[in-house]
């Protein structure tokens, strides 16, 4: 235990560090590392199990820095405690290529855990961290796994409904492994939180079943019996209501909003340094003592560490723990394969069939859905619910959550031992769209299905019938988003999200029914590992190419079947992935597409097409929200017609 005089030094150089460098950054928010510098103190050099030499130890202590503005605060402690985080990386704070973005991002700095930036997603991101600690110690048990989930939120977080939906998941669960510090400084970036936000936050929270403290943030005995009673408590988890000051120190902006989102100046950084005792000229300082002191906390937790791979590799479990931590084996699963069949089956029904033969064979798989299991067929059959009491079997119930179940397993993929699937209606998208463009900036292997993906889902009409999803999908930076045109497609779709360990994918499956293609006359599905391939070749001279993606792939081929007989020789190319397609060599994409016209067919907006037809091709699609009618009925009146597509294809032949 640290004398005060030492704990005192140490709160005041992170307050420092944090203060000098938003200043030289002129840019930055150093209220808030101020105003938790004692309570990260307190957490950091008394709780945290981490080892700075190995940052991804499977059973350290993960810490979520939920209130990401504050990110000097993680970076002083990550550089204090002797992380791979220098003085001079700590100066390069917010500037290009530096190790100090604005807001902590994993993979790119040590010791950073979550990349968190919108409110809200730290917060629901540790839910599924301590998740994936419970599901993995109820498996392997605590002699490899026994750890837990820390963040500090702030109001923001508690603002955004997605802290709403997380905590409840939380507490019905039962995630007794999560201890949230919430930094209760009445301030938020308006003015104070009598303006907006006044509810009992306490009373809320023991709602949702959480326990619940209140402490002085500023008072390091009260803060470390708080987190002892709250590690006391296996069947909740715990916020610590921590009342803060915002810019705690600073004579003018302590408990101002000014101290949010600027620098103090160089007169009020002088100033705050004169009043906590420390050399106004100097900065960036660190004493000696407090550096020794804050890497001497860390020691104990290094001897855990070897503990725990001496345990490791003593255990007669550890191939299997080795096996669930890294990539899916692929091989040890047996793939369905379907035969050609004209009734057909949807695809969200094939993919049943695929997921539960990559549960046979996969271990770590687990997941489910937004309360629509049994309609986007996300169940796996045969095993057990995760429950309070169990987390014994793989299915997951998300209830009516959307954006947490997305963020949830955002952290259960961080957190590793585990390929987390979700799934939803495809409209659905648009509330969990944060959290996915965040696995995708995280790179998080994390797979979504998506049902009912189009307007053919028909009579719950234009709310439920996506139209301009699959294209805002394709928006997102690294998220693979494929479109399979039927059961075989589905099952190459399934092995390239499980192959694909460095971002997410979406699989859009559809309602209805779609034949399964003939592969003996037809080219064979493994052609969709390539994004697009060519499905049939023309007869004769090759004068257009139809290009589609899921249910619409029929359609090509049956207004290919009217062309030929015509004398227009067609091509068919079967587009399931674009960003994989995008990625091929130019020479292998020019080969699939050819020089020919273009038409491309997808029951969605027309919108984006254009890259993949040209300025002398055509789209046919929806570019209107959708009504409420039978599917077919949709499909004829919306122009998704044979009819209507080898009219589009004669006008781009002139």
């Amino acid at each position: 235990m640290a004398t005060d005089l030492l704990a005192r030094q140490s709160v005041n150089t992170i307050k420092g560090l944090a203060m000098d460098a938003v200043q030289a950054a002129n840019s930055g928010h150093p209220g808030m590392p101020m105003g938790m510098a004692d309570t990260a103190y307190v957490l950091w050099s008394q709780f945290l199990k981490h080892d700075p030499a190995d940052p991804h130890w499977p059973d350290r202590d993960r810490f979520v820095l939920s209130a990401g503005h504050g990110s000097m605060l993680l970076y002083s402690l990550l550089h204090l405690t002797g992380y791979d985080l220098s003085l001079d990386d700590l100066k390069n704070f917010r500037q290009w290529d530096s190790k100090t973005p604005g807001h902590p991002e994993v993979g790119h700095t040590a010791g950073v855990e979550t990349t968190t930036g919108p409110l809200g997603q730290g917060f629901a991101n540790g839910v599924g961290m301590a998740l994936g600690e419970r599901y993995l110690r109820e498996h392997f048990g605590r002699a490899l796994c026994d750890h837990w989930v820390y963040a500090i939120v702030s109001d923001g977080d508690l603002m955004e409904g997605i802290s709403s939906e997380a905590a409840s998941i939380a507490g019905h669960l039962k995630l007794g492994r999560l201890v949230y510090l919430y930094d209760d400084n009445s301030i938020t970036i308006d003015g104070s939180t009598d303006l907006s936000f006044t509810e009992d936050r306490a009373k809320r929270f023991e709602a949702f079943g959480w326990h619940v403290q209140t402490v002085d943030g500023h008072n390091h005995e009260e803060l470390a019996a708080a987190i002892s009673v709250a590690k006391t408590d296996s069947d909740r988890p715990s916020l610590v209501i921590c009342k803060s000051h915002i810019g705690h120190s600073s004579p003018s902006f302590e408990d101002s909003e000014k101290s949010h989102g600027a620098p103090l100046g160089e007169a009020e950084i002088r100033l705050t340094k004169e009043g906590l005792g420390m050399d106004p000229n100097a900065h960036f300082a660190v004493p000696a003592e407090v550096l020794a002191h804050m890497r001497a906390s860390v020691e104990a937790h290094v001897q855990e560490h070897r503990a725990w791979e001496a345990r490791l590799s003593e255990s007669a479990r550890k191939d299997e723990w080795r096996t669930w931590h890294a990539a899916p084996d692929l091989s040890t699963v047996e793939w369905p394969a379907f035969p050609a069949d004209a009734k057909g089956i949807a695809s969200r029904k094939s993919s049943h069939k695929v997921l539960n033969a990559v549960a046979a064979g996969v271990p770590q798989i687990l997941g489910g859905s937004a309360d629509l299991a049994g309609s986007n067929g996300s169940m796996l059959t045969g095993e057990a619910g995760i429950g309070p009491e169990s987390f014994g079997g793989r299915n997951l119930f998300f209830g009516v959550r959307e954006h947490a179940m997305a963020s949830i397993c955002n952290g259960m993929a961080l957190h590793g031992g585990t390929v987390p699937y979700c799934a939803t209606f495809l409209v659905f998208h648009d509330y969990m769209r944060p959290a996915v463009r965040l696995a995708g900036l995280m790179g998080q292997q994390v797979i979504y299905l998506y049902t009912h993906d189009s307007i053919y889902l028909g009579e719950d009409g234009p709310t439920h019938q996506p139209i301009e999803h699959l294209m805002a999908m394709r928006l997102i930076p690294n998220l693979h988003v494929i479109r399979p045109a039927d059961a075989n497609e589905t099952a190459e779709a399934w092995k390239m999200a499980l192959s694909r360990t460095e971002g997410p994918t979406a699989l859009a499956l559809s309602r209805q029914n779609l034949p399964t293609l003939d592969r003996e006359a037809l080219a064979p599905a493994a052609g969709t590992e390539k994004g697009a391939y060519v499905l049939v070749e023309a007869e004769g001279s090759h004068a257009l190419t139809l290009i589609a993606s899921g249910s619409e792939v029929c359609l090509a081929l049956a207004a290919r079947d009217v062309l030929q007989a015509e004398g227009t020789g067609t091509r068919v190319v079967s587009m399931p992935c674009w960003e994989v397609f995008a990625a091929q060599e130019t020479a292998t994409r020019a080969a699939v597409l050819g020089s020919a016209p273009r038409v491309s067919i997808e029951a969605g907006t027309t919108f984006g097409w254009e890259r993949w037809v040209g300025d002398s091709g055509a789209s046919v699609g929806v570019d209107r929200f959708g009504a409420s009618a039978p599917g077919n009925v949709l499909g004829e009146k919306l122009g998704l017609s044979v009819d209507n597509v080898v009219a589009v294809a004669r006008s781009v032949l002139g």
